[in-house]
This record gives structure tokens, sequence and C-alpha cells, in this order.
């Protein structure tokens, strides 16, 4: 666990070197090892889920604050899920995880705000990515899927990436604490 943070301080000493000060950053990355229900997850499973999706995000966001800080002036964005916002019998652990996603946004939202940086979350329904590829090629996953989201198709990534850069630019300069949900109208109730 602490070569990972090891390894978070060597890129931001090499970004920095290269690039200066880091006055936006997007958190992207995440995991989920294990398909089935949350009443069953063995342990070391659910640590490396939250460990990846949520901790390394915490850490990340702790290595870039300072300059923000001293620029009085800093966008953070999560990239959480729709997972976040409901539950699921078969990706409990991976949607507890996006829902920390947007509770940390919020915490820190607070906590950074008096200091001119921005923290908000983008929770996207499923996206044509590798990441959920599993999902998205599998017609009786998908279908279904695709039937009960109101515009009728999945998202591609440039769906996402307009949100992001929304919140990076001075667009969204006077919001915070939020989560943008793209997915499609798939959360709309029905």
């Amino acid at each position: 666990m602490w070569g990972a943070r090891t390894n978070c301080r060597i890129w931001l000493t090499s970004t920095k070197a290269e690039w200066g000060p880091i006055d936006i950053l997007i958190c992207n990355a995440a995991i989920n090892p294990y398909y089935g229900p949350a009443m069953e997850i063995p342990d070391d499973i659910f640590a490396k889920i939250m460990h990846t999706n949520i901790q390394a995000q915490l850490w990340l966001t702790q290595m870039i604050v300072p300059d923000m800080k001293t620029a009085r002036d800093g966008v953070v964005v999560f990239v959480s899920s729709i997972g976040g916002l409901r539950g699921s019998d078969v990706i409990g652990a991976y949607n507890i995880s996006k829902a920390a996603d947007i509770q940390l946004a919020k915490n820190l939202a607070v906590e950074l705000g008096p200091d001119n940086i921005r923290v908000n979350t983008i929770a996207p329904g499923l996206v044509k990515t590798d990441f959920a590829r599993a999902l998205w090629e599998n017609p009786e996953f998908a279908d279904p899927r695709i039937a009960a989201t109101p515009l009728r198709h999945l998202g591609d990534p440039e769906d996402i990436a307009g949100a992001a850069v929304f919140l990076a630019s001075d667009a969204g300069r006077w919001m915070t604490g939020q989560t943008l949900v793209i997915d499609g109208g798939a959360t709309v109730p029905v």
C-alpha cells in the first residue's frame, strides 16, 4: 500500500518538473475485481477496491492541494459512477467506493472552498470504455440496459469529457461539492 503512495509522489515530482504546479486534477482510475454479492466479498478484495478507488484519490488530492492553496485556485474532479447512487447485488463493493467518491468531493469542497479550490464529481452511466467492455459487449446485459435508458444508447468517453472540461474551466467557477450525472437518463425515475 505504501508503495502506491510512493509511486504517486514520484509521478507528482516528475509531472511538476515537466509542467509546473498542478492546477487541475481529474481522478479517473478505478478497479472492480469482484462480481458478486457484497455479503460474500473477501476482505482483501474489498480493501483493494477501497484503496484504489478512494484512498489513492485522497492521496493525490493531498499531494497537489498545497500548490493550489498557494495559487488560491484549483479544481479537483472525481469520476464516480451512477453506481454510487444505487444499490447492486453484484457490484456492491464498487458502488460503495463510487458513493464514497461523491461524499469525498462534498467534504473536500467544504474544506478547500475557502482557498478557492473547487471539488466536484462526475457520475457516468454505462460508458463504452475498456473498463466496462465486459458489460457493453455482452448483449444479455447491454440490450436491456439500452432499452431502459431514455436516450436508447450507451455513453461514449467523449460524452463525459465535456463535463470535465466544464468543471475545470471558468464556466464552472461557482460550482463545488456537486455531482454531475451523465447517463443518458438511466437514473431518471420512471
